[in-house]
C-alpha cells in the first residue's frame, strides 16, 4: 500500500490532518482551561480582596479574632467559598464553618499575603482530599499585617466541565479526521486513477501496441503528461512504421544484388566459362552487384555507429578546396551510367579547416551520388563552394524530380527513405548529417517538386589559418 502513490498520498495527508487536529486540540484545551480557571480565580479574588479591604478600612485597631467574627458574620448570603482567617503562623483562627485549627497552612498564596500582597494557589488539598483554588489577602492594622483572609473553592466541578468540553473537542477532532481521511481517499483516487490509465497505456506501448490513446480529462500536470504520452505514442508509431519500411527496403536492396550474383554465378557454372564474352559480362555484373552490397553493408555499419553515438572524427589540418577538386576530377573521368555531367565552381583560394578528410569525402560523395541518381538522363549537377568570413557553403544542385513538400522535413531522419522508388538504403543523408554536425556544421535542403533539389553544407574554417590567409 505504502509503495503506491495512493498509499503515500493518504499517509502524508493523514499525518498532516493528525498534526493539525492535535495542535488545534492542544490550543483549544489550553484556552478552555485558562478561561475557566482565570474566570474562577478573578471571582474568588474579587471577593477576597473586597472583604479584606472593607475590614482594613473600617476595623482598624480591632483584634484578629474580632475581625474574623465580623467578616464571617457579614459574608454574602449563599457564599460558596470556604472562608478562613489565619494568623501570622498560618493557623486557622476560625473558618466559615465555625472551626479553628492549629495546623499551619503554608501554601504560596498565604506566604504572599503575609508579605502584604494578594496571592493565589491552585493545587491539591490533603485536608479535604480534593483539588482547590485559593486566594489570600492580607489583613492590616496600622500598616502592619496581622493576619490573612483566605477564600478557597473546590475546582473539581471546573475540571469536570473542562474535561467534558475537551472530550467533545476530541470527538469533533476524530470526526474531522475521519471526514478528512475520506475526502483524502476520494482525492487520491481522482489523482491516481488517470496515472493508472497512463500506466496501462504506456505498458501497451511497450509491447508495440500504439493504438491506445490517453484521454485528456483535466488541464493540469496529469493532462500535460497525457498529451506528452500521446505525442510520444505518435512519434513511436511513426518510427515503427519507418523502421518497418526501412527493413523492407533494405531487404529488397540486399535481395536484388544477391539474386543477380546467384543468377550469373549459376549461368557461368552451367556455361563452363567457354563463352568469353558471356563470362566477362557475368563477372562484370557480379563485381558491380558486389560493390552495391559492400556499399549497403558500409551504410548499415555507419548507421549502427551513428545510432550508438560512436562515430569518431580524426581531425587534421586539411584544405577543403583540394578535396572538392579531387571529387570534380574523379566524377569527370569516371562518368556514370545516367550520363549526368558534374559542373564545379570552386574559389581560387584555399579553404583550410580541421576535419576528418575521409568522412567529409563520404558526405560529398553521398550528396553527389544522390544528385546523379535523381537527375534526368544526361542532365547536369552543379557543385559550388562559396567562402563567407570563417565559413564555407558547399552546395550540390540538381534539376531532377525534387522532393515532395510532405517528405522534405522528414528527409534525413532515421529509417526514412521517402516516397522515391530509387534504389538505396535511405541511410546516407542521416549519416552525412551526423558527420557534418560532428564537424560543427549543418546541412540544409531546399527542394521544389518537379524542379530540382539543392543541398547546402555549411562548415567552419580554421580560425588561425583563415586569418593567415
Amino acid at each position: 500500500m505504502l509503495k503506491s502513490i495512493k498509499g503515500r498520498l493518504l499517509l502524508q495527508i493523514g499525518l498532516l490532518l493528525l498534526t493539525i487536529v492535535l495542535v488545534l486540540e492542544a490550543i483549544f484545551a489550553a484556552a478552555v482551561y485558562t478561561y475557566y480557571f482565570d474566570s474562577a480565580r478573578q471571582i474568588v479574588q474579587s471577593r477576597a480582596v473586597t472583604a479584606a479591604t472593607l475590614s482594613n478600612q473600617f476595623m482598624e485597631g480591632y483584634t484578629l479574632p474580632e475581625r474574623a467574627r465580623y467578616i464571617l458574620e457579614n459574608l454574602v448570603p449563599g457564599e460558596s467559598s470556604r472562608v478562613e482567617v489565619l494568623d501570622l503562623q498560618g493557623r486557622t483562627v476560625v473558618d466559615s464553618y465555625g472551626f479553628s485549627s492549629s495546623q499551619r497552612i503554608r501554601t504560596p498564596d498565604v506566604r504572599v499575603a503575609q508579605q502584604g500582597g494578594v496571592g493565589s494557589y491552585t493545587g491539591y488539598s490533603k485536608a479535604f482530599k480534593q483539588r482547590i483554588m485559593a486566594v489570600s489577602s492580607p489583613l492590616v492594622s496600622y500598616g502592619e499585617v496581622i493576619g490573612t483572609l483566605r477564600f478557597s473553592v473546590s475546582t473539581e466541578p471546573l475540571y469536570r466541565e473542562v474535561a467534558k468540553l475537551i472530550g467533545w473537542s476530541i470527538g469533533i477532532g476524530a470526526a474531522v479526521l475521519l471526514l478528512g481521511f475520506g475526502l483524502s481517499l476520494i482525492i487520491a483516487r481522482r489523482i491516481v486513477a488517470p496515472i493508472k490509465e497512463l500506466t496501462v497505456i504506456s505498458r501497451k506501448m511497450a509491447t508495440g501496441d500504439f493504438t491506445a490513446k490517453a484521454v485528456l480529462k483535466h488541464n493540469d500536470e496529469v493532462g500535460t503528461l497525457a498529451e506528452s504520452l500521446n505525442h510520444m505514442n505518435e512519434e513511436l508509431s511513426k518510427s515503427e512504421k519507418m523502421k518497418n519500411d526501412f527493413i523492407s527496403t533494405v531487404s529488397h536492396e540486399l535481395r536484388t544484388p544477391l539474386t543477380s550474383i546467384k543468377g550469373w554465378g549459376e549461368t557461368l557454372v552451367v556455361g563452363g566459362l567457354e563463352d568469353e564474352e558471356t563470362t566477362m559480362l557475368g563477372l562484370g555484373v557480379i563485381t558491380s552487384e558486389t560493390d552495391r552490397l559492400i556499399g549497403l553493408v558500409e551504410d548499415l555499419l555507419d548507421f549502427s555507429k551513428y545510432q550508438a553515438g560512436e562515430i569518431r572524427m580524426r581531425s587534421v589540418p586539411v584544405d577543403l578546396n583540394n578535396l572538392l577538386a579531387q571529387l570534380d576530377l574523379q566524377y569527370s573521368l569516371a562518368g556514370n551510367r545516367r550520363g549526368v555531367v558534374l559542373s564545379t565552381r570552386l574559389p581560387g583560394e584555399p579553404l583550410p579547416m580541421h576535419a576528418d578528410l575521409n568522412r567529409l569525402k563520404q558526405v560529398f560523395v553521398n550528396l553527389i551520388d544522390n544528385a546523379i541518381k535523381f537527375s534526368e538522363l544526361n542532365g547536369e549537377i552543379r557543385l559550388t563552394a562559396v567562402r563567407e568570413d570563417l565559413q564555407v557553403h558547399i552546395s550540390v544542385q540538381d534539376d531532377g524530380e525534387g522532393i515532395p513538400a510532405e517528405d522534405l522535413e522528414k528527409i534525413g531522419r532515421r529509417f526514412y527513405k521517402g516516397s522515391s522508388k530509387m534504389s538505396g538504403s535511405g541511410l546516407g543523408l542521416a549519416i552525412s548529417k551526423e558527420i557534418v554536425r560532428l564537424h560543427g556544421g549543418q546541412i540544409k535542403i531546399d527542394s521544389e517538386y518537379g524542379v530540382g533539389t539543392t543541398v547546402t553544407v555549411t562548415l567552419p574554417l580554421a580560425v588561425e589559418s583563415a586569418e593567415a590567409t
